[in-house]
């Protein structure tokens, strides 16, 4: 590093150097002729790899072993080669330690490709306390048995944990004999369900800046010759995880998306230069061409994501990873932080189901835990795509929008009210409630705050408007409610391979569709689409009309 002559920070030395290897011909390691393979592999996430085992290395890692996804981490490597061994019939069975992150999209699809080609599960802890070697810290790890062949497992859950002896946390398991599906669950197998064409290109993850210049404090708007009041286009609010589940914080970015170099430099000279010697030195080190020679704009731009907002007002945004997972709506010109879901839509309706117990029950299920905090996750791949939205009646749709909007503007008052008041303490309350646990003091206040048995009771509501949506029983079991929401995966599914497509926003996902007028369904719950036309007979149909609103008409066929 060296001080820039300008700013006076750190920034990359361009005459720096260090050695960089290369592997010629790389091949998988030959491991020793075993019955049985046991083993406790490195614990290094795939965002960390380059970082701890060197580019050379890792490259040659994901050339030799081409079948493994390049964003499983490195511990997967090992779990795939011994699995490959074991479907083989080169070894008899494999028992492999690795961090809880295996049940994650990206870890999954190691997994989920042996169990599809005669793998099984034979014991399995899917969530367990651990103490890293390296720097003594807390971690939740999984542990996997598996053989050739065979169907039913022991799946051992953690029932409860306690301080242990000098090795660590004692935990309590509870053994039951099952099924154990690629997730390391039983039951309603959530991962054996179909992308649905209807939630397509409707939810993303935010932007990645790369570069601490982009990001401005109002300390920085009079240097920089910005307007609070009136930002220019190329200033944006931006938003992160923390702001929607502890207090909210004003933060912005410089934003020069669509804007060629000379464009940004000309339209807004100020802000670029901002850019140019506070971004540029570090970006010009980078080792991926786009990001180097398009500096000055962000490292992930999420353009997928800005045409689906780009005609909407508001848009539905959630956390990736976090305790609870609120649903919140959030203007639509903002940018997102890549930590952050954004389905593009303003409607309240579905702002409601994602907010209600059917769907939350779904994404725990579907998306898994992560992180040192064992919190949940939630992706577009697992708890998005899949998700089969209810179709229903107008009126039942209009009470869950009613209720969701009061939702939305329940949790945001009493935050403005309360400045130091966060969504995490007041579902955290909330939780104690339903337990019927007593409150704590500071939990009396939260409750007081946030008018939490308000928010109680709106969720309430919800959840008994979205059972009656999808028609279902008020008082499903967790386990029921995933069974029938795989069933219905599956019945849609089968619908959109006959060619009906029930489109959330069919407005925006159905243009420029090749496909005919009646494929562009919103039926309601027991209404089934019309039969096909008897021999010689061709049914009835409107000539589709050229005005936008007359198109999306729900009675139209």
């Amino acid at each position: 590093m060296k001080t820039s002559p300008v700013t006076g920070e750190e920034i990359p030395d361009e005459a720096a150097r260090v050695p960089v290897y290369r592997y010629v011909n790389p091949s998988r390691a030959e491991w020793p002729k075993a019955d049985f393979i046991v083993g406790n592999p490195p614990f290094i996430g795939n965002k960390r790899m380059r970082l701890a085992l060197g580019d050379g290395y890792v490259e040659a890692l994901r050339k030799a072993h081409d079948d493994v996804p390049e964003t499983a981490d490195f511990v997967m490597y090992w779990w795939n080669k011994a699995a490959t061994l074991a479907r083989e019939g080169k070894a008899r069975r494999f028992g492999l330690i690795t961090t809880n992150s295996i049940t994650q999209t990206f870890n999954r699809q190691v997994v989920a490709s042996h169990i599809s080609r005669g793998t099984a599960f034979v014991f399995a802890i899917p969530d367990h306390p651990w103490v890293d070697s390296s720097d003594g810290a807390a971690v939740r790890i999984a542990m996997t048995v598996a053989s050739r062949g065979g169907s039913v497992g022991i799946l051992a859950t953690v029932s409860g944990e306690f301080p242990g002896d000098e090795h660590g946390t004692g935990v309590e398991l509870s053994p039951q004999k099952a099924v154990i599906h690629a997730d390391l669950t039983i039951g309603a197998n959530v991962t054996d369900v179909s992308a649905l064409q209807a939630n397509r290109d409707l939810s993303f993850q935010g932007i990645i800046p790369l570069g601490d210049g982009f990001r401005l404090t109002r300390e920085d708007f009079p240097r920089l010759g910005v307007n609070p009041s009136r930002l220019p286009l190329a200033v944006r609010r931006f938003v992160i995880g923390k702001d929607l589940v502890q207090v909210p914080q004003e933060r912005h970015l410089i934003d020069f998306f669509g804007l060629t170099e000379e464009e940004a430099r000309s339209r807004f000279p100020a802000l670029f230069q901002h850019v140019l010697t506070t971004v540029k030195p570090e970006r010009d080190h980078n080792r991926r061409d786009t990001r180097r020679k398009n500096w000055w704009l962000f490292g992930e731009n999420a353009p997928k994501l800005r045409r689906a907002t780009r005609s909407l007002a508001r848009t539905i945004c959630t956390v990736e990873t976090s305790k609870h997972k609120p649903f919140v709506f959030l203007p639509a010109d903002w940018d997102f932080d890549h930590k952050l879901y954004v389905v593009a839509s303003d409607d309240a309706f579905f702002l409601g189901v994602l907010s209600s117990r059917i769907h939350g029950t779904w994404a725990l299920a579907a998306g898994g835990r992560l992180g040192v905090g064992n919190d949940p996750t939630w992706t577009n791949t697992t708890c998005f795509l899949p998700f089969p939205f209810p179709a229903t009646n107008e009126p039942t749709k209009t009470r869950i929008r009613k209720l969701a909007e009061s939702l939305d503007a329940h949790r945001k008052a009493q935050q403005a009210a309360h400045p130091g008041l966060t969504v995490t303490g007041m579902y955290n309350v909330l939780e104690k409630l339903r337990s019927g646990d007593s409150l704590t003091a500071k939990e009396k206040t939260i409750h007081e705050q946030g008018l939490v048995s308000v928010l109680r009771q709106l969720h309430d509501d919800l959840d008994a408007a979205v059972f009656d949506a999808y028609g279902w029983p008020h008082d499903l079991t967790d386990e029921q409610i995933l069974e029938r929401l795989v069933k219905l995966n599956a019945e849609r599914a089968a619908e959109e391979a006959r060619g009906l497509v029930r489109w959330l926003r069919p407005e925006f996902q159905a243009v420029g569709e090749k496909r005919k007028p009646a494929q562009v369904s919103l039926l309601p719950v027991g209404e089934a689409p019309e039969a096909p036309a008897g021999k010689g007979k061709k049914p009835a149909r409107m000539p589709w009309p050229k005005a936008f609103p007359e198109q999306i008409r729900p009675d139209r066929r």
